[in-house]
């Protein structure tokens, strides 16, 4: 079926964030704050576990006190960044002022690397007609990490859980964005890489396409494979 719009998640589909090594070691560079080696590494192998990173390895356990938070952390700015930093502080670092600045530092446009083929693909749906769109569940604004990286001039429309209060699979932000981009459902693929959260789509009747969740060095054609695969009108 010719498709006339295409919505694509961000993490993991179109970025994906640094590893937590390098995500940690940046923060402690801007802030000043050296430690040894083998503290360096147990701190890295703790906040793996307890899944500070957003867009990282998720929390091996949620503690009870951060629930709450944790199941709605992307439907708000404040929810998102009590969520990630309540996980942050399950490891001692040592400097409190870590813990907000590893939040703050996985928001910027160095944190976050394009998968190899995403300039790519965007750049040949948009000259081939498809309209194109992101949803993503997020708790803050993705829109600089794409212009830091060129690829904002492709999209038509952002759709980001925090700013209509509602999370993935709610169909609510699929219609919306299909909406925005003036496309009825039925002509529009959604490509991700969460069976549940992007499977959503599905519900208003869009065509859902996987991806690999993968570091960016293993997954170099992957968005080619799909995204550039589809009959477009």
């Amino acid at each position: 079926m010719p498709i006339k719009g295409a919505l694509f998640d961000f993490s993991g589909t179109l970025f994906r964030i640094e590893s937590v090594r390098s995500w940690l070691a940046a923060t402690l560079a801007a802030r000043e704050v050296s430690v040894e080696p083998a503290a360096f590494e147990r701190y890295v192998q703790e906040l793996e576990a307890t899944g500070a990173l957003p867009g990282g390895p998720p929390p091996q356990r949620v503690p009870a006190s951060l629930a709450e938070a944790w199941a709605s952390r992307d439907e708000s700015a404040h929810r998102h960044r009590e969520a990630y930093t309540g996980l942050a502080r399950q490891v001692e670092l040592p400097d409190p002022g870590l813990y907000d600045a590893l939040y703050d530092r996985h928001r910027t446009p160095a944190a976050w690397r394009p998968y190899p083929d995403a300039a790519e693909v965007l750049a040949s749906l948009r000259e081939r007609g498809v309209a194109i769109g992101v949803v993503s569940n997020i708790g803050w604004d993705i829109r600089p990490v794409f212009r830091a990286h060129g690829l904002d001039a492709w999209v038509d429309a952002y759709v980001l859980s925090f700013e209509y209060g509602v999370q993935k699979p709610d169909a609510r932000l699929f219609h919306t964005a299909c909406t925005l981009l003036g496309q009825h459902p039925t002509d529009v693929v959604m490509v991700g890489d969460d069976r549940h959260a992007d499977g959503g789509a599905a519900a208003l009747g869009c065509e859902v396409r996987f991806v690999r969740h993968a570091p960016v060095d293993e997954r170099p054609d992957g968005l080619r494979e799909l995204a550039l695969g589809a009959e477009v009108a």
